[in-house]
């Protein structure tokens, strides 16, 4: 019942109709206009029909690979290669655990997560770690920047493209405002436009929601939206560079076509 009304509240917008939300809310009504749409995933989205999920108009997905410097997500290699075969293309995201050196981090990253040149540029998950017993803690601002900057300089080296941010309301607040502003960022704001929710920050992706509903997946599944239109889109999948920021790049070597 929940599924069938959250496709109807948006059905019709862009090609993204076959996709709905459990939960939808109509302060990010503007994500469903988008002409681009992606997903996230982890193994807590069980096992993906991913031709399915390419048939419902899924353009991109990103893949949880690795967490700290000792943890890989069991569905990590089965989703990287499948995404792949059924023509979805998909990047690897890394999630920060801040009780966790980031030099062991960055190695385990470059150790787990093949450098794949068809690939999305990688992402840095960065957001606080509350919800373990094992690293409830806050670090100093400096601190977390200093990891931080660590772990995307060895993903850069890594895969050969400037790596994306993703972050939350509480962290950016925390530590991300006015830093790293030559990153792209993918920011959470699932019932709110994002500007609204985070100061002086441009996005790249939008996750709008995390009780979305895609064909081929069980169950509640995380949706995002890219900001701009298909021919910025088709700049981004040429580069692996945000549009926007392509001839500033080029300077340092990166977004060549």
């Amino acid at each position: 019942m929940a599924l069938a009304a959250g496709i109807s509240l948006f059905a019709g917008a862009c090609d993204n109709s076959m996709k709905g939300d459990a939960r939808p809310h109509a302060g990010v009504a503007r994500a469903h206009r988008l002409p681009i749409h992606g997903i996230d995933v982890s193994k807590w989205q069980g096992t993906i029909d991913w031709s399915a999920v390419k048939a419902a108009g899924t353009k991109f997905a990103y893949i949880k690979s690795t967490e700290g410097g000792d943890h890989i997500d069991s569905k990590f290699y089965e989703n990287w290669n499948n995404a792949a075969r059924a023509g979805v293309p998909r990047g690897a995201y890394h999630f920060v655990f801040w009780c966790r050196p980031a030099e062991e981090q960055a190695e385990w990253f470059r150790r787990n997560v093949p450098a794949d040149p068809n690939a999305l540029p990688p992402v840095l998950d960065a957001e606080w770690n509350g919800f373990s017993k094992n690293c409830p803690k806050k670090l100093p601002r400096e601190q977390a920047l200093q990891m931080m900057q660590t772990i995307l300089k060895a993903m850069e080296e890594h895969t050969g493209k400037r790596p994306i941010i993703y972050t939350d309301i509480t962290f950016h607040e925390d530590v991300l405002e006015g830093a790293f502003n030559d990153y792209p960022y993918w920011i959470r704001s699932t019932a709110a436009e994002p500007h609204t929710r985070y100061k002086s920050r441009r996005y790249t992706f939008w996750q709008f929601t995390t009780t979305g509903r895609v064909p081929g997946i069980k169950g509640d599944v995380d949706r995002n939206a890219f900001y701009g239109s298909e021919d910025e889109w088709k700049t981004f999948m040429a580069t692996h560079c945000e549009p926007r920021d392509i001839n500033r790049l080029q300077r340092v070597g990166l977004c060549v076509k």
